[in-house]
């Protein structure tokens, strides 16, 4: 229902950027002050020395991200512009000590750029060449793109153009950008931007899982208020409307692909278990990094043998004759991988870097395999084995031995960069394989050396993915490659081993075993080699987990052994503690071979929960870890439970809520009648740009076991759009500064629906603390959504 404004006015709002564009050599070399954050440390590094990156002059740099470690240490990532030029492969990371100090850089040129960048070939020949080399039904082809190219580690002029339309099949949608010589006129390469994995089969099997779910009404939809509101649709065989899956029981599927809602429990399992490894693994926060979760798309096309990832959601094909869709597991995490290795890395699809692209998203989806940990699909190092794509039994990739697929490459070559990024993925998942669980014979299947390589003890799969991940995040750029002779720092292997130090500490166990592992597969290294007759030790604990009431302590021994070499002192430090708790050891050092008591301690304020604390010993040879599982009960110290907001239902008018004008009113009348009594909190409804806030501050007592926030909902919306939200509900806690800490949904157009449904949320993080729960309605500037809260509650007990 519309609503109209008694006055509206127009501001235009301004601003700048959030992170200013550096300039090569443009100012003279300045020290960042001792304070000054870690982005303004790297700037001031990179204008004092911009042959740390092979800085040129006519460059500017622009900084994207800075990730920083608990030790201080950052890494801030860069994109480089030459004479305003967009320069593919110069991207590059300034990495700074705890101090500040300069600690390196990761760069893929390997010499400065020095090229004209006036194009012998016109942007009309460019466009000519790419509407060749499509292959399939094209739609359109768009304006070429000058830009440098130095993917190589050189640089060269060329033109990127983006030809669109469909695959061959006429149902996989296509988006081919072609690299032409701006020079020449030669095409480069090409690489399309939607990723897939193409298979055939017979039947479908997902096993009994738990999903998460929107009741609105009285229906339940398959909406996930748990992982970002992501919603698993129906796409009917089609290939453009999509119909979200809903259900009057909350009871989905059959297990049978006769039951349209099967597939759609896999999709909706395999997003949600992708996203909490993400976040609860690598500290990720989904697969987009904001929270927001993805949407699946099934039963894509007709007989549509293939799953792809289009940079925004995931869409499944039910595979020959209609009769085995896509959704594995593996192969879920494989393609929403493609997500992340481009929002931290941008590894390019071709080459060997397109290579490392696909490796990284077969370690991400064997290892969401692994981490969700289903009796019908029980993790393992295949690819694909449970969608049978090749008709006989046969998985589509075997990590451990990649060449049984008959084209992969299990040990690296000098043709490696010149097969399918599917096949030169072989190198990097057969490397990944031999660091998680050695060569030889293994629970998993037989892993062989490449050469005279000797064996390699794996150091276990929990570990090999925080390298892997690390590298990923703040080492690689998108021209990292397995070998490179003109830069051998830009390379998989150094980039790995600087991770493995970050994590565990140059020349540890875990170092050593990477080094192994790359030499297994053939892939070589400049790094100098580690002594395996090296001083060495370890860190173990005894009780490995214990559980304590808030504001009381809890107690385990920390010993340590020497493992090889002589005994050298040992310093512990613990991380990942609970808010409000605090660790001390008794001693604080030991000599290896000795033992420390750690002592834990919680506050009155510290939440219930289970923490893994890690507990790290660091000696000359590096750091060793061991970790202790923390539970804070919940029960006995929970003083002062009940419902804490004031207001709740609305009834007592616009009170005890912070809200805009006409947002909080009897609004029976207006056709958003309220769910009970007779006030409500409506925002928007007008067809117009326009914003309304409704929020209350509430203070949750420390020590009780459940924090749950609810409200019933309302929307009603003219848009009748099905993939697009135009307006938005975001529901957020912030802290007493007005500072987000968390969103916990966002709800738009596309939820629309009769009647109220109920949200809950858990606000457990929280406890012992005073936050503000507010709602902020936006729309835009055409077709009304309105968005009706009614009978909020804070029930703690």
């Amino acid at each position: 229902m519309k609503r109209t404004l008694a006055a509206a006015g127009a501001a235009l709002l301004t601003g700048g950027l959030l992170t200013g564009a550096t300039t090569a050599q443009a100012v003279a070399p300045t020290a960042a002050a001792p304070d000054s954050s870690p982005a303004a440390r790297a700037e001031s590094i990179l204008r004092s020395n911009p042959g740390a990156v092979q800085g040129a002059s006519g460059e500017a740099y622009q900084a994207v991200r800075t990730k920083v470690d608990a030790n201080g240490a950052s890494h801030t990532k860069y994109t480089r512009t030459y004479h305003g030029l967009r320069v593919y492969g110069g991207d590059f990371v300034i990495h700074t000590a705890a101090d500040g100090a300069y600690a390196g850089s990761s760069v893929g040129l390997a010499a400065p750029l020095a090229l004209s960048t006036t194009p012998k070939v016109s942007a009309a020949k460019a466009k000519e060449a790419a509407r060749q080399e499509f292959s399939g039904s094209l739609t359109e082809v768009g304006a070429p793109e000058l830009f440098v190219d130095a993917s190589t580690g050189k640089g060269r002029l060329a033109w990127e153009t983006v030809a669109s339309g469909w695959q061959a099949d006429k149902q996989t949608p296509s988006r081919l950008h072609v690299v032409t010589d701006a020079v020449t006129g030669r095409v480069i390469g090409s690489y399309d931007e939607i990723e897939s994995v193409a298979g055939t089969g017979n039947s479908i099997y997902s096993g009994t899982v738990s999903v998460d779910t929107t009741l609105s009404g009285s229906t339940y939809q398959m909406v996930d208020p748990s992982h970002g509101n992501g919603r698993t649709c129906d796409m009917n065989n089609g290939t453009s409307t999509c119909t979200t899956f809903t259900d009057a029981d909350n009871v989905w599927g059959t297990g049978a692909n006769s039951n349209r809602q099967s597939a759609a429990v896999d999709a909706h399992f395999g997003a949600a278990k992708t996203f909490d490894y993400f976040k609860l693994v690598h500290g990720r926060n989904g697969i987009f990094g904001n929270g927001a979760g993805v949407p699946s798309r099934v039963h894509y096309g007709n007989n549509y043998v293939n799953a792809f990832w289009d940079d925004s959601q995931m869409t499944y094909g039910d595979g020959a004759s209609n009769s085995r869709p896509l959704v594995a597991l593996d192969v879920a995490g494989h393609e929403m991988g493609h997500g992340v290795t481009e929002a931290l890395s941008g590894l390019a699809y071709s080459g060997e870097s397109g290579g490392l692209n696909e490796a990284t998203s077969d370690i991400f989806g064997t290892a969401v395999e692994f981490y969700a940990n289903t009796s019908a699909d029980p993790g393992d190092y295949q690819i694909g084995e449970k969608i049978n794509i090749n008709g006989n039994g046969t998985p589509l990739r075997y990590m451990y031995n990649p060449g049984l697929d008959g084209a992969s490459h299990t040990c690296w070559s000098t043709s490696t960069k010149n097969v399918d990024v599917h096949y030169s993925s072989g190198p990097g998942n057969h490397f990944f394989f031999n660091l998680a669980e050695g060569t030889g014979s293994t629970a998993y299947g037989t892993s062989p050396l490449c050469g005279s390589a000797p064996a390699v003890t794996g150091i276990g799969r929990a570990k090999a993915e925080k390298i892997w991940y690390r590298a990923l995040d703040v080492y690689f750029t998108s021209s990292t490659s397995y070998v490179n002779t003109t830069n051998p720092a830009n390379t998989a292997r150094a980039y790995i081993l600087r991770a493995a130090t970050d994590l565990y500490g140059s020349c540890s166990v875990e170092y050593k075993a990477v080094q192994a592992a790359w030499t297994a597969v053939n892939v070589a290294g400049n790094d100098a080699p580690c002594s395996p007759t090296g001083n060495d030790f370890s860190v173990t604990l005894s009780p490995t987990s214990g559980s304590v009431n808030p504001g009381s302590a809890v107690s385990t021994t920390v010993s340590t052994a020497t493992t090889s070499g002589s005994a050298q002192t040992v310093t512990f430090s613990a991380s990942g503690l609970p808010a409000g708790a605090s660790a001390s050891f008794s001693p604080a050092s030991v000599t290896s071979g000795g033992s420390s008591t750690l002592t834990i301690s919680t506050s009155a304020s510290t939440a219930p929960g289970t923490y893994t604390v890690t507990v790290t010993g660091a000696a000359t040879s590096g750091n060793r870890t061991a970790t202790y599982s923390l539970t804070v009960n919940g029960t006995g110290g929970c003083t002062s439970p009940g419902q804490k907001l004031g207001n709740p239902g609305f009834e007592s008018g616009n009170t005890v809520w912070t809200a805009s004008s006409g947002v909080i009113g009897q609004n029976g009348s207006g056709g958003q009648p309220p769910r009970t009594g007779t006030w409500n909190a409506w925002m928007d409804g007008y067809g117009v740009s326009h914003t309304d806030t409704v929020s209350q501050s509430v203070s949750l007592p420390a020590g009780c076991s459940s924090y749950n926030f609810s409200f019933w909902l309302h929307i009603d919306s003219a848009e009748t759009t099905t993939t697009v939200a135009y307006d938005t509900l975001r529901v957020q806690v912030l802290n007493s500064s007005g500072t987000v800490l968390a969103t916990l949904a966002t709800y738009s157009n596309l939820n629309k629906a009769a009647g109220y449904s109920q949200k809950s949320f858990s606000l457990a993080a929280y406890a012992g603390q005073t936050v503000t729960l507010k709602f902020t309605g936006t729309e835009d500037a055409s077709l009304q959504t309105s968005f009706v809260v009614d009978d909020t509650a804070v029930d703690v007990s």
